[in-house]
């Protein structure tokens, strides 16, 4: 397949506007990737020497597990595929910034959203009698977090991804310790409120649970996988709750099984010189991620750009660095 450009800067519409061309397969639309085996850590996930390991140790021991690495090494890939082989059901994430708090993934209270609902019912008269509690359903009104899902009760463990904890602010390892060795938490809005069941939203599209007396304590210990850029160091306490695994530097033979993963049909000389090009951007410092290797390989395979300049030109965009400049 040649290179089509679609696009040709002229601003003239064209009188037979063409079809665009399919997507890769890990850019296909959610509703269509569950028929392609390429879209799916799950399948495509390829685990280095020894992760195999860490992981079922953290499994056996119901210990979080710790993976550090660089970005683009396939550390959040690994939940998807442990959840996968062993039927947890869909993966619950929490992204971590700066900003993130402990708060934050166990629930949100919407309290002013609480107060202006009551407002708007007093003002077209449906509050209920005076004196009584319960005019308005507090459980609208929260909603559990990523964390807190996890730790609801279930018939089998839930799994978690704490992605790029390095990033938290400094106290933020230190706060999860209590609630991941416990268990469980309480919700004080739910605990003070004098129905002992409510029902809240949680982290799960449409779906709710009903808690007693604001309390929510898990049955099995959530299957959770943090991952870490290795930018900072963690508190000792922290670090002897987890099983800590150590990604690899990725090899040229790895990179190459990732992307056969993704792609069935592969150029094997456009494959190995990106591939290299590729290490020797990650090995110089450089920050790049596998999905750009991916993204390359598939425009760059075979004869799809002839002209030799312009195949550098698109190597040169599509493998750019992610620091700033």
């Amino acid at each position: 397949m040649s290179w089509t450009p679609y696009y040709k800067g002229t601003g003239v519409p064209p009188e037979n506007p063409a079809e665009l061309p399919a997507p890769p397969p890990w850019r296909t639309p959610a509703q269509r990737q569950e028929t392609d085996r390429r879209t799916d850590p799950a399948t495509t996930y390829r685990p280095v020497p020894g992760l195999v390991d860490a992981v079922n140790a953290a499994l056996h021991l119901r210990r979080p597990l710790l993976l550090t690495g660089r970005a683009g090494s396939g550390k959040s890939s690994v939940i998807r595929q442990i959840a996968a082989e062993l039927g947890l059901g869909e993966v619950l994430h929490w992204h971590i910034t700066s900003r993130s708090t402990l708060a934050d993934a166990l629930y949100r209270y919407d309290a002013l959203g609480r107060i202006h609902a009551h407002n708007l019912r007093m003002l077209d008269g449906t509050t209920r009698p005076a004196g009584n509690d319960h005019e308005d359903e507090i459980g609208e009104f929260v909603q559990l977090g990523p964390l807190g899902t996890a730790l609801l009760p279930g018939g089998r463990p839930r799994a978690l991804l704490i992605d790029e904890i390095d990033k938290s602010d400094l106290d933020l390892p230190s706060d999860l310790l209590d609630v991941l060795e416990r268990g469980g938490f309480e919700i004080p809005e739910l605990a003070r409120h004098p129905e002992p069941e409510i029902t809240v939203r949680t982290a799960d599209k449409d779906r709710t649970h009903t808690v007693e007396r604001g309390r929510i304590q898990c049955d099995e210990f959530p299957v959770i996988v943090l991952t870490s850029n290795g930018e900072r160091d963690f508190p000792a306490p922290f670090l002897r709750r987890c099983v800590r695994f150590d990604m690899p530097p990725l090899s040229q033979e790895a990179l190459t099984e990732i992307v056969a993963a993704h792609l069935d049909e592969l150029d094997a000389a456009t494959t190995d010189s990106l591939v290299k090009t590729f290490l020797d951007r990650l090995n110089a410092g450089e920050s790049v991620a596998v999905d750009q290797l991916l993204s390359a390989v598939y425009l760059l395979r075979g004869d799809r750009i002839p002209d030799a300049g312009q195949r550098r030109s698109m190597e040169e965009l599509l493998l750019r660095g992610l620091g700033r400049g």
